[in-house]
Order: structure tokens, then C-alpha cells, then sequence
């Protein structure tokens, strides 16, 4: 499927400090899709219509300073994006499935920690739930860590686009989904407008030991996607194997997305939304 495919028309939630943009498709039970850094919610096209197919009403949300959300709020924190989906699954009567990728897995976290009865259960792809050490010998032995963390590095502190292009570019290993051009393009165009790369540069200072805190008081289902080619670690699966480990024992579950980066959701649409429907009509209901 084109990752360019329409989904519902932009709605604006007014929160503490700023406005939140989402969109809602179908019906049924309530799933909320969060991006992560330097992303919108155009990442989740291909899967929300999958979901939203499958008999789910699917809302996918902005994060605070990207996409059409506002800029200038005081903080970019993983528990102000916690904060931020439990008043968008507050304002569409929940309680929901949260889906959250890279710095939104944290926040996903947080969320399901912080309002269980709010929260059904958590899908975490790619996540920043837990405290990163820096491994000197990977970034010596993989090519593949060392250039990601060097490009993220770089988008971040000089605040470039260009940098954060060719991050893209290496954290989509293989082939590539229909429309990856314009996607690009949509995030470079999202990007270059004033103060989100100032966003960026802010959340990636933003260390997750907010979200690894909170890991052992989560009490619903989660499930915890990694790309195997995923950059952003020297070893994903051990990442993801981690933070399943810090769960309270039986809640959490790894799955593999086979040649994926960080960014399965997009390389992979069918793939992702077929773990999350199997997770949430499976282990999410006990």
C-alpha cells in the first residue's frame, strides 16, 4: 500500500501549554498512533488503514512540535508525550491500544504507568524506553551503529536537515515501500519549517530514564517490534529483549521485523499491522 494514502480529516485538541493535531478513521475499539522523533503522523498511513479495515477506530496524532501540532511548549519530554496521548485518548473516550515508535515507545510507557485504566495494552516499535549507554567497541565493529549514531548526532546538535536525510536513508535498509520519495519529502518540507529542528535537537537530549522508570509498574499486555537492521543499536533484539525483561514477568512479548530498520511501520506496513492486530485480538485480551 502507498504510504501516501489519505486517512481522515485534521482535528486540533487544545491541552496545557499547546495544541495537539489527530486524525480519527473507523470504528470499534480505540487504538492512538504516536510517532516518534522528527516524524508525523504520516508515518502511519498504510497502517492505520489496515487497522481502521480491520474493525478499529484508529486516531493518529502529532507529537508536540511536529506535523501540525504547535511549537513552543515549555518541554519535550517522554512523559509530556505520555501526558499529551492520555488526554487525546481522554478526549475520545478511551481506554485504547497505544502504538508508539522510537521516542513515543517510552512515552508509551509512561502513559500505560501512569492511567492503566486508560490504557489496554502498549505496542512499542523500535522503542527509547531505557537508558542508552554509549558501546564503544560496536561503534568500533558495526558500520552499520556507527553511522546512525553519527548521523542522528549530527541532525541533532547542528539542528540539520540534511544531516537527518541521510539518516533516513541509512535507518531504511532494503527495499524500499511505494512512495518513499514523497514521504521523504514530507519530512524534509515538515522539518524546514521554523523551530522544528529546534524540536528535534531538544527531544533527542531528552534521555529516556523517565520511560525505563517506569517499565516495572506497566499492568496491561506488551508487545515490543524491532527491525533486525535497525541502527539505532548494535544489537536490536537485545534491545528489545531488555526492555521486555524490565516488564513485570508475563506482560511483555519481542517480535522481529526480518531486514527492517528503524522505521518498520513504513517499510514494512503489512507486516507491522499483522502483529498488532494478532497482539490486541491475542495477548491484549487476555
Amino acid at each position: 500500500m502507498n504510504i501516501n494514502q489519505e486517512a481522515g480529516a485534521t482535528a486540533l485538541l487544545e491541552v496545557d501549554g499547546g495544541v495537539l493535531a489527530y486524525d480519527v478513521t473507523g470504528e470499534g475499539p480505540l487504538i492512538v498512533l504516536a510517532h516518534g522523533m522528527g516524524e508525523s503522523r504520516v508515518a502511519y498511513r498504510a497502517v492505520a488503514a489496515r487497522l481502521s479495515a480491520a474493525g478499529f477506530r484508529v486516531a493518529r496524532m502529532d507529537l508536540r512540535g511536529h506535523g501540525e501540532s504547535s511549537t513552543g511548549w515549555a518541554s519535550y519530554t517522554r512523559t509530556d508525550a505520555a501526558g499529551d496521548i492520555l488526554a487525546l485518548i481522554g478526549h475520545l473516550g478511551g481506554p485504547a491500544v497505544i502504538v508508539g515508535h522510537s521516542f513515543s515507545g517510552g512515552a508509551a510507557t509512561i502513559a500505560a504507568a501512569q492511567a492503566p485504566e486508560l490504557v489496554d495494552a502498549v505496542v512499542e516499535i523500535g522503542p527509547f524506553t531505557r537508558a542508552q549507554r554509549a558501546d564503544l567497541g560496536a561503534l568500533v565493529r558495526n558500520a552499520r551503529y556507527r553511522k546512525g549514531m553519527l548521523l542522528l548526532l549530527g541532525a541533532g546538535l547542528l539542528r540539520s536537515v540534511r544531516l537527518w536525510k541521510r539518516y533516513l536513508d541509512h535507518a531504511f535498509p532494503g527495499p524500499r515501500p511505494d512512495g518513499f520519495g514523497d514521504y521523504v519529502a514530507t519530512v524534509e518540507a515538515n522539518l524546514r519549517r521554523p523551530g522544528r529542528m529546534a524540536v528535534v535537537g531538544k527531544m533527542g537530549m531528552s534521555a529516556p530514564t523517565d520511560a525505563g522508570a517506569r517499565l516495572a509498574d506497566v499492568r496491561c499486555p506488551a508487545l515490543v517490534l524491532m527491525g533486525t537492521l535497525d541502527p539505532d543499536w548494535p544489537d536490536p533484539a537485545a534491545e528489545g529483549a531488555g526492555i521486555v525483561a524490565g516488564l513485570p514477568a508475563g506482560l511483555g512479548r519481542l517480535e522481529l521485523i526480518e531486514g527492517a530498520g528503524h522505521y518498520p511501520h513504513v517499510q514494512f506496513p503489512a507486516e507491522v499491522g499483522t502483529a498488532v492486530l494478532d497482539f490486541v485480538r491475542g495477548d491484549a485480551r487476555g
